[in-house]
């Protein structure tokens, strides 16, 4: 990690993630019924709750709303979610309005073009490596990992790294 985006994520104080294409592989089914199916890593997963021991909120934004993410959101203790978000500019707004944040203290994790208005403000930048061409130029770090993956797990860890706490965090589970 260079020492430009290194100084970037510490100062973070919310991570913010795009849902499909992020936290998921983007692929969407669908039940007999219609019902949506989307499914979640779990190294992601701890990689959100292990912010917490950065002091590091979460959020979830998302254009698409549906009950799953709730689900996930509730089962992982992020601290804010917004679904239906077609305008990811005001998104980010409301929640800087929320958490009284300024947008150099928050990071986001997005893949496609819809999220270049969050991406484009925030303190640091990232996508995964099938994100669309226009997020890939303006990002300050692309994953190794895939959507779904480990690449939101690979960013938590970053975090972590650059507020000093990764060691600490891993010594708690050797112990």
């Amino acid at each position: 990690m260079n020492m430009e985006l290194l100084g970037k994520l510490a100062k973070i104080k919310l991570m913010i993630f795009d849902v499909d294409g992020v936290l998921t592989d983007g692929k969407m089914n669908y039940g007999h019924d219609g019902e949506i199916m989307k499914s979640f890593n779990v190294l992601d997963g701890h990689g959100i709750k292990l912010l917490k021991h950065a002091d590091v909120k979460t959020a979830i934004v998302s254009a698409r709303n549906t009950p799953i993410v709730l689900k996930r959101a509730a089962d992982l203790d992020i601290d804010h979610v917004i679904q239906g978000a077609s305008d990811k500019r005001a998104a980010l707004e409301t929640l800087l309005e929320k958490t009284g944040l300024e947008a150099d203290q928050c990071a986001y994790i997005g893949d496609d073009i819809l999220d270049l208005p969050i991406l484009t403000r925030v303190g640091a930048a990232f996508t995964v490596p099938n994100g669309h061409v226009e997020v890939l130029s303006r990002v300050d770090h692309i994953t190794h990992r895939q959507a779904g993956d480990g690449a939101v797990r690979e960013v938590c860890d970053m975090i972590l790294t650059a507020k000093g706490c990764y060691t600490s965090v891993l010594e708690s589970f050797l112990k």
